[in-house]
């Protein structure tokens, strides 16, 4: 039981304890709803592609209701981060969740996929508002050196929200229409409001400027660079201007950060090393995460010729084990070195790609599930301890703008290594498989020599593709091996920051906070 910072200055109202997990639980429960609308269109995309008459062939356009999403979601990140330490993390948490049900609404109603499409921009805008100023409001509800469960809490939500999402647009498609995935935010949306303002206290509000120029320049350059990633298997005039467009505003956003007056981001944190190396060990963990998450459903409908059914339960075994990973490695945080858990979660995690690089088409379990439940685990260790090291080392006033930019970083190392095997892999497979001869009957051959000739192809290339699929499994080990060279850098002098903080505490010298 805590009570709230600005204590003296609420007054009677504000004078009740309130159990800090208990504000955290309408938090963690926004967090799991924004986070399960990132990958509910993976189930429903068939039926809205009926509903608009979209042919099959128009698939890339349809995709674009989930490359939207992460468009929005990653580029606002930054910015809204900043922005709630502005304004107040409660206030921004809650207004976001509002602009969310609103545009849910909107998707709901939309009468084409280039609506819906432009929809799901704005609705993952305030979607990715949550999980960073979530990440901010633990900083407000409990002390240093108490933060990693209630981190791991919001986390596991998140990781959870992210697998509960295939499986209720799978329950809403089977029972109802598609339009229900999004009108079933708003009632959501009003149960995560109504508790959030009853326990949850007024956030401090930092007199500070919001950088709206840097936060724009950032934004660009981050979307400019997540459509160049999605389309780098097309090289072409538009892929090189993306990538010019990507540099061009990042360039002015340094530029901006250097000259402006109170920056978007706070220059402590490009000064820290462990800052630098928490948000370049979540690049390369993003990276390696949806190579599994993107691999293991796609070889088993493919090479392995299993259902799509099949090939969900297999990828859950890995990302069903994420969230207690989360919370595990939250409560280490608070036993021990950051380092530790992470570097654990790592080791894991490499063991586990590895193993499932030596699958082969025979593969069953347990041989299948164990490193598929490992792999998950130690992806949910280390993420509350990066998460951690990325915040923590700042002042109260910055937290929300570091939130965002870690939160952003790994959804950059994810879209990164989607284009990774996007690219190498269709050109890899077409290199192997144009080394084999065609099984062109010879003339006179008989029907049964043919058909012998057209299995033995199809064979070798199930056998090409399989070997690819455990190359993707192999790059995954790499970017998990460089990541705990910057994770091993994630030093903190946890005690001092402590003292620090608590003495800032004391003396209410929190840059001097005002409500929210």
């Amino acid at each position: 039981m805590i009570e709230s910072q600005n204590n003296h200055k609420t007054g009677g109202q504000n004078s009740r304890r309130v159990s800090p997990y208990l504000a955290l639980i309408p938090v963690a429960f926004g967090v799991f709803v924004a986070a399960d609308d990132q990958t509910v269109m993976v189930t429903v995309l068939t039926e809205i592609m009926i509903d608009f008459r979209v042919p099959i062939t128009k698939l890339d356009t349809a995709s674009w209701t989930i490359t939207a999403y992460l468009l929005g979601y990653v580029a606002a990140m930054p910015l809204i981060g900043r922005m709630s330490d502005a304004w107040g993390h409660r206030r921004v948490f809650s207004v976001a969740m509002v602009i969310f049900m609103i545009f849910s609404a909107f998707a709901a109603m939309a009468k084409s996929m280039e609506w819906l499409i432009a929809i799901r921009v704005f609705q993952a805008m305030a979607a990715g508002a949550m999980l960073p100023v979530a990440i901010a409001i633990v900083g407000d509800l409990f002390p240093s050196g108490k933060r990693g469960l209630a981190l791991g809490l919001i986390i596991g939500a998140a990781e959870a929200g992210g697998v509960i999402g295939p499986l209720w647009g799978g329950l809403v498609a089977r029972y109802l229409t598609w339009p229900w995935v999004f009108w079933m935010n708003i009632p959501l949306g009003i149960m995560t409001l109504i508790p959030l303002f009853m326990f949850l206290k007024p956030s401090p509000k930092f007199k500070s400027k919001v950088d709206y120029m840097g936060g724009i320049l950032i934004a660009l350059s981050l979307a400019a660079l997540t459509l160049a990633l999605s389309r780098i298997d097309r090289p072409d005039l538009i892929l090189v201007l993306l990538f010019i467009l990507t540099a061009v505003f990042l360039i002015g956003f340094i530029v901006r950060q250097k000259t402006a007056d109170e920056p978007l981001l706070p220059n402590s944190m490009f000064a820290s090393p462990t800052i630098v190396a928490a948000n370049l060990s979540h690049l390369l963990v993003g990276c390696a995460l949806i190579i599994g998450m993107v691999t293991i459903p796609f070889m088993t409908t493919t090479v392995m010729a299993q259902e799509p059914l099949e090939g969900g339960l297999r990828l859950m075994r890995m990302t069903i084990a994420m969230p207690i990973g989360a919370i595990l490695g939250g409560i280490a945080c608070q036993k021990m070195d950051f380092r530790i858990p992470a570097l654990l979660g790592l080791i894991l995690t490499i063991w586990g790609y590895y193993e499932m690089s030596g699958w082969s088409l025979s593969i069953s379990d347990p041989v299948m599930s164990i490193p598929l439940v490992v792999t998950g685990f130690g992806f949910g260790i280390l993420i509350s301890p990066i998460a951690l090291a990325a915040t923590e080392p700042v002042s109260h006033g910055d937290r929300g703008a570091a939130a965002g930019v870690v939160t952003a970083m790994r959804l950059v190392g994810m879209t990164l290594g989607l284009a990774a095997i996007t690219s190498w892999g269709s050109q890899r497979f077409f290199t192997l498989v144009s080394g084999l001869p065609l099984p062109i009957p010879a003339q006179g051959e008989s029907s049964d020599v043919s058909l012998a000739n057209i299995e033995a192809y199809s064979g070798e290339v199930m056998d090409i593709g399989m070997n690819l699929f455990t190359e993707f499994f192999i790059i995954a080990v790499v970017a998990a091996t460089i990541a705990l060279i910057p994770t091993i850098f994630m030093a903190w002098n946890h005690k001092k920051h402590l003292d620090t903080e608590n003495s800032a505490s004391v003396t209410g010298s929190y840059n001097s906070p005002s409500e929210s």
